[in-house]
């Protein structure tokens, strides 16, 4: 039986006192039973005295002791009235053999009289162990003896038994009145013990139905306990923290109506379900996906056996483990939608490791893949915006060297054309042709040729970035692929002494336009030579991804791109090549996008640079 606070200390006063009492007892007992002992040894040394005295008495007058001690009345009277003293049993004098020749009981006389313990020994005893001879089994009896001298010679012995049992029931009436003490002594501990607890209690039984409220949910719980000690501590700082829970709950209550707004209105749809396949949650986007999926509904119900979202709910509860993401195609009922879903599962688990629900979330890919052409398409709006602010600039600068180099011809021709001549008109105008400083002319000629050859490649480079192009996506070896790229690269990396090395092992296929490809490989391979004017090392890995995706990095040992540069390294005609064109690495990064891959940079100057793609698997 499990004990209350108030019982236990009911209890331990109650056994503290029953303690004391007993123990009060024992010491009581103790000195009745010595005191006890004491008086029935000082009644035998009486008797022992007196039979002494008439036993000189009588064998002064007679020369036979024995007859004489046995016909003397006054001996006999005296022995008689021994037995009616307390706790005496028996008076008699006994001789050398031990044969009782005067007994107070005349019946006993001439036959042995058995030897009993010692009285004086056992009074010497100590106090437990004289308890424990007076009420060991049934009772004994204990002899007072003193040798009966005539003529200096022992005659025999005087011997007065007391018996224990007597002795016992004396010691017995005698604790009566104790233990009616002892008993009314319990019953006021018990009493007081009962009306103490009730008293110091009484606070924890405060506190007790104040976290009692807590358990139920209430809101600020306050206790009045107004005492000027630890109870009182105790009950302020319960009050501070009754208060911080409030003020938490209304907090977290907040949170959690924000929470729920969120899920409400996220496209996917997110429902939670108990370890017994109930529905605890579902969001509007669920309720749409499945009209029947309800708070409260049972999945068995809510969702037909073979459709996805139910076996994976099933293997979820089954495993307990978190499953996903699979892709799946919901089936067309009456009251729900269909279409391609991304399914998930996550296990909800307690801080004991046992299932408390699971969440189960789809995902509308077709919202998604519009979601991701909406990214790419502002993407390369915001490219173009770049591009045509560029394009603008290059195609300023030409033109307006091609203008002035042009105003120079015109004003050399010009100061020609006004040289004084005799002659006519047509006559001068030929020498004057011929004084023209022609390989001047030539020269301005040539510069308005390259200016109009660069603006032509700005131009080719703007309608190549910006002209949308048809994907012609299927499986491509990546193997084959950097095959057909080293040999052309190979040439450039031996003038420039550069170690060209290719670590591609068992790489699968990657989903892509194998043209496009190769030339952005080109143009990363070829970058990377020309990075290493002095000589290096060019390495071309290739590997599986994360994801589902092929990994194909470029890592060369040049000069590297100062930290400033790497912003802008794929912004078209930026470069910092003295005869670039900032339109490679610009490419590379449309190609990659267009293949909805990624391209990762790291970069140390003076140490090297690394382009690493990722694409996806065919």
């Amino acid at each position: 039986m499990r004990l209350g606070i108030k019982g236990k200390q009911v209890v331990g006063v109650t056994s503290l006192v029953a303690a004391v009492v007993v123990a009060l007892s024992l010491v009581h007992l103790a000195n009745l039973a010595r005191v006890s002992l004491a008086e029935s040894k000082a009644r035998a040394e009486l008797l022992v005295n007196a039979i002494a005295q008439r036993a000189r008495e009588v064998e002064v007058k007679n020369s036979d002791p024995y007859a004489a001690l046995r016909g003397d009345p006054g001996l006999r009277s005296i022995l008689t009235s021994s037995l009616l003293a307390q706790d005496v049993t028996y008076a008699a004098i006994v001789d050398p053999a031990g044969n009782a020749f005067v007994h107070g009981d005349v019946a006993f006389e001439g036959q042995p009289l058995q030897e009993g313990a010692d009285l004086a020994g056992v009074i010497a005893m100590s106090a437990p162990s004289q308890i424990r001879a007076i009420y060991a089994g049934q009772g004994r009896n204990l002899e007072y003896r003193q040798p009966l001298l005539i003529n200096d010679k022992e005659f025999g012995s005087i011997r007065i038994g007391v018996s224990t049992l007597l002795i016992r029931h004396d010691l017995n009436d005698s604790l009566r009145g104790a233990a009616a003490t002892a008993l009314i002594a319990l019953a006021i501990a018990v009493l007081v013990a009962v009306l103490l607890a009730q008293l110091l209690l009484r606070p924890i039984h405060v506190i007790r139905g104040g976290l009692t409220r807590l358990g139920r949910g209430e809101l600020g719980v306050q206790l009045d306990l107004h005492q000027a000690d630890e109870f009182g501590e105790l009950g302020t700082f319960f009050n501070t923290v009754s208060e911080q829970l409030s003020t938490d709950r209304s907090q977290m209550a907040g949170q959690v109506a924000k929470l729920e707004s969120a899920v409400e209105h996220l496209e996917d749809a997110v429902a939670i379900v108990g370890p017994q396949g109930t529905v605890m949650f579902a969001n509007p986007a669920m309720r749409t996906l499945l009209p029947d999926v309800v708070v409260g509904a049972s999945l068995d119900t809510a969702i037909a056996r073979d459709h996805p979202l139910r076996r994976l709910s099933e293997q979820t509860l089954l495993s307990r483990e978190s499953r996903g993401p699979v892709p799946a195609v919901f089936p067309a009922t009456p009251s729900g939608e269909a279409g391609e879903r991304l399914m998930m599962s996550h296990a909800i688990k307690d801080k004991d490791d046992e299932l408390v629900g699971i969440m189960l979330i789809a995902r509308n890919l077709e919202y998604l893949s519009q979601v991701q052409s909406t990214i790419r398409y502002s993407r390369k709006l915001a490219a173009l915006g770049r591009l045509s602010a560029g394009v603008a600039h290059e195609v300023k600068n030409p033109l307006n060297a091609m203008m002035i180099h042009l105003e120079l011809l015109r004003q050399q021709f010009g100061s020609a054309a006004r040289r004084p001549a005799v002659a006519g008109a047509r006559l001068a105008l030929a020498p004057a042709v011929r004084d023209v400083d022609s390989e001047e002319a030539i020269q301005h000629v040539d510069v308005i040729a390259t200016e109009i050859r660069r603006l032509d490649e700005v131009v080719q480079g703007f309608l190549k970035f910006s002209r949308p192009e048809d994907l012609k996506l299927q499986p491509v070896p990546l193997n084959l692929l950097i095959q057909e790229v080293v040999p052309i690269v190979q040439p450039e990396a031996d003038r420039a002494g550069v170690t060209l090395i290719v670590e591609s092992s068992d790489v699968p296929d990657v989903n892509g336009d194998p043209a496009m490809l190769r030339q952005a490989f080109l143009n990363l391979a070829l970058n990377a030579v020309q990075a290493m004017a002095g000589g290096g090392t060019l390495r071309i890995r290739s590997e599986a991804a994360r994801g589902r995706r092929v990994s194909i990095a470029f890592a060369d040992t040049g000069v590297g791109i100062a930290p400033e540069h790497l912003q802008r390294i794929f912004d078209l005609y930026f470069t910092t090549k003295e005869k670039g064109s900032g339109i490679g690495l610009s490419m590379v990064y449309r190609t990659v996008q267009m293949h909805d891959g990624e391209v990762e940079v790291q970069s140390t100057p003076g140490a090297g640079t690394t382009f690493r793609l990722l694409l996806p698997q065919a």
